[in-house]
């Protein structure tokens, strides 16, 4: 049984919304934390619903903050808990991803996934395994899970935008060129990639420009 994400909205400027951008926060975060990216980036994506949800497990590394799956290096947990977490944590956010295309009345081309740290494992991981293709992810400092079973397991190839501090003490910026060979591996025609220069872990400027750049042409605005 899934359980229900809670969800933090900020509505289309124009009044109209003809796509969403759902944001996925990291570990020990919550929704709202990136929900704050919907001031900037809605003054160019008039039409757009931008969607925050909180990871279903309160996070015990970040107590008050929010966490998709456990991570055993930071909090101690095993390996097992780790993979049974995510697991849950697929099914909840497929049929958080399913309602807010029903309530909305969107297709999914009309959808992209914007993640952060852990937030960009999940989408990584969901979107190329959804059977209805994305418009695309926005991938910011995170890495792909799993690499060697996408290839089998991927039945749809949205384009994929990774963006990297070089920076990062967190998430290692070598994240991106792994995750960029193993994607165009498993037949992703449409990836593509950014280094934010002097950026450690978190989104800066330049690299929130290049996502929205990104967004409006997959999203055909």
């Amino acid at each position: 049984m899934t359980r229900v994400l809670q969800a933090g909205r900020k509505g289309p400027k124009s009044g109209d919304t003809h796509s969403v951008v759902v944001l996925l926060h990291g570990y020990g975060a919550n929704g709202a934390d990136l929900l704050g990216l919907a001031d900037p980036l809605g003054d160019h994506l008039p039409d757009t619903l931008f969607v925050a949800p909180d990871a279903p497990e309160n996070c015990a590394g970040s107590p008050a903050g929010f966490q998709w799956f456990p991570i055993p290096w930071i909090d101690g947990s095993s390996e097992e808990e780790a993979e049974r977490g995510m697991r849950a944590a697929i099914e909840d956010l497929n049929a958080f991803l399913d309602a807010l295309l029903v309530d909305e009345d969107l297709l999914p081309e009309q959808m992209v996934l914007l993640g952060f740290s852990q937030g960009t494992m999940m989408s990584l991981h969901v979107a190329p395994r959804r059977e209805d293709e994305i418009a695309g992810i926005v991938a910011f400092s995170g890495r792909l899970l799993s690499p060697e079973a996408l290839k089998d397991e991927a039945v749809s190839r949205p384009p994929i935008l990774l963006v990297h501090g070089d920076q990062d003490d967190v998430v290692p910026v070598q994240s991106l060129p792994e995750a960029a060979e193993a994607l165009q591996e498993a037949g992703f025609k449409e990836v593509y990639a950014h280094i934010m220069k002097g950026t450690a872990h978190g989104i800066a400027p330049d690299g929130l420009s290049v996502a929205l750049a990104f967004m409006r042409d997959k999203l055909s605005l």
